[in-house]
């Protein structure tokens, strides 16, 4: 860094005012300090691309940031403005892991190792193991040795031993073989996840993996029947089978029939993200030409596409008593963003605030999905995309269509969600570092960086983040996916842009009128019983 600070102004948005004052540049942040007493903050992890522009004796640098803001900064002097620039660039590219910015933060109030334990595997053994004896918690995989995206405890059938775990794991892609998901204790079926089967063009078999999924339909309701829910369509899944993956033969598999439901993934998904961020970021667009390019994008047709896949799930256990397998073929995407989704729809308790995050932790942290891969851009980068694709976003734009359709039934608002999608591709915290747990133990994040739950539930933070409105919903949720009611999710895609109210302004003002008809029912006199009732 050969300049680490300049005087420079910031405009924060289109009605923004401007900040004037002194710009540094540190090892992880941006800082500007337009008084004695105040700081605006910037994590360099958070920008996605850099624009720089010089005319005459000044320079101005265009900050697009994975969160969706757009930051201009208008700096004195040419040459501070490349160099600060080019600072920009480097640090906010930086792709170790053990240097990043959640290993040096320190915050005040927290104690390094708190919140780690919050969600652990085993605690939703605990729940299934009340419901069922047909499951186990299983530590074949102590040493990652089985399968390096899995946790080291997986909840498998009792009636499989770790032997034949070891072999069904070198019959799927990336070790990744079945294992429980979700037990439905009204339905007494399950839902499994796995990565798809190495059957290849010879159309091999392995006993094993044959034998774990007869235990699972031998230990569910008598004469359960199964569906393997495939997230690829019927060609690509021939064509995986060329390239020596595949899919569950019916004749190795009975009582198990296949269902092929397309999602996409990887770069179709990326570039439909990308498109839907240009359209929302074009302010001089005629109305038309919006909805044009909002339909163009296909971002609500993927939205679409995902929950209609997450109920057919859901039917299938609620409504057929059917044990389902949903996989793809890594198993790290689409495969966990049904799997949530139709936990969500089925299970009341997932749509509390704890269980909301338990579900985040087991199905997306511990499940393997590839965070620091998917998550190293976000729309605004200029580099051809390798790894990345907003599964995890489209997960949550789901959860808020469901939270939009079913005001009174999620115990968490839109706070929460838009916290999530913040830390998942930049944060303070360790919680979403790495590809896998294999990877978080070999950093040790765990016990070097802070939990984001940490932060998430202490008690002045709960307030911005929960629903005033919850009551417990007992019964399943089946939203509609019809195209009137789906929604661009504007508090997202268009709060930099065309902020409406502030949000937690809203947000507070349901607070205060909830509380105040608490305190007024409180304060009513109960009518005694001898009295009449209107």
């Amino acid at each position: 860094m050969r300049t680490g600070r300049a005087q420079a102004e910031l405009l924060l948005g289109p009605e923004a005012p401007r900040l004037r004052g002194t710009l540094c540049v540190t090892g992880h942040h941006l800082l500007l300090s337009p008084g004695p007493q105040d700081l605006w903050l910037l994590l360099l992890r958070n920008v996605d691309s850099i624009e720089k522009r010089v005319a005459g004796e000044s320079g101005t640098i265009t900050l697009r940031c994975k969160d969706l803001r757009v930051l201009q900064l208008d700096i004195e002097g040419v040459e501070a403005t490349l160099d600060i620039a080019r600072s920009i660039e480097a640090l906010s590219s930086l792709e170790s892991v053990i240097t990043s910015f959640p290993f040096f933060y320190r915050p005040k109030g927290l104690r390094l190792g708190d919140a780690w334990h919050f969600h652990p595997p085993e605690s939703y053994y605990k729940r299934v193991a009340r419901e069922t004896k047909a499951w186990r918690l299983s530590e074949v995989n102590e040493n990652f040795s089985l399968c390096p995206s899995y946790p080291r405890a997986v909840i498998v059938p009792r009636a499989v031993d770790d032997k034949a775990l070891a072999l069904s794991a070198r019959f799927r892609q990336g070790g990744r073989f079945p294992v429980l998901s979700y037990h439905h204790a009204r339905s007494g079926t399950v839902l499994l996840r796995s990565s798809q089967p190495l059957t290849g063009p010879q159309k091999r078999r392995c006993a094993e993996d044959e034998e774990l999924l007869r235990a699972v339909l031998a230990g569910a309701r008598p004469g359960a029947q199964g569906f393997v829910v495939d997230t690829r369509s019927a060609q690509a899944a021939k064509q995986a089978r060329m390239a020596g993956g595949g899919t569950e033969a019916k004749a190795a598999y009975p009582g198990w029939k296949r269902l092929h439901r397309p999602l996409e993934r990887g770069r179709p998904l990326q570039e439909s993200f990308v498109r839907l961020v240009e359209a929302c970021g074009d302010l001089e667009q005629s109305t038309d030409h919006w909805l044009s390019r909002l339909e163009g994008c296909s971002w609500l047709a993927h939205v679409k596409e995902a929950l209609s896949t997450a109920c057919l799930t859901a039917q299938g256990m609620e409504r057929e008593g059917a044990c389902i397998l949903v996989h793809g073929a890594e198993g790290t995407d689409s495969t966990l963003l049904v799997t949530s989704l139709a936990q969500l729809i089925l299970d009341p308790l997932s749509r509390t605030m704890v269980g909301f995050q338990e579900l985040v932790e087991r199905e997306w942290i511990q499940a393997g999905h590839p965070f620091q891969l998917r998550c190293a851009h976000s729309a605004f980068s200029h580099a051809r995309p390798k790894h990345e694709a907003p599964t995890f976003l489209l997960f949550l734009d789901c959860v808020w269509q469901l939270g939009r359709q079913f005001p009174l039934s999620l115990e968490f608002g839109e706070a929460l969600l838009l916290a999530l999608f913040e830390h998942a591709y930049a944060s303070p915290f360790g919680t979403f570092l790495c590809n896998s747990e294999k990877e978080r133990c070999l950093c040790e994040v765990r016990s070097q960086t802070h939990s984001l739950w940490s932060r998430l539930n202490q008690p002045k933070e709960q307030r911005k983040l929960r629903n005033p409105l919850y009551v417990l919903n007992p019964l399943a949720l089946w939203p509609s996916v019809e195209p009137q009611s789906l929604q661009l999710w504007q508090g997202l895609f268009l709060r930099w842009t065309r902020p409406p109210e502030p949000p937690e302004v809203a947000w507070e003002k349901v607070w205060q009128i909830v509380t105040e008809k608490r305190k007024t029912d409180d304060s009513q006199p109960t009518a005694s019983a001898s009295e009449p009732q209107p």
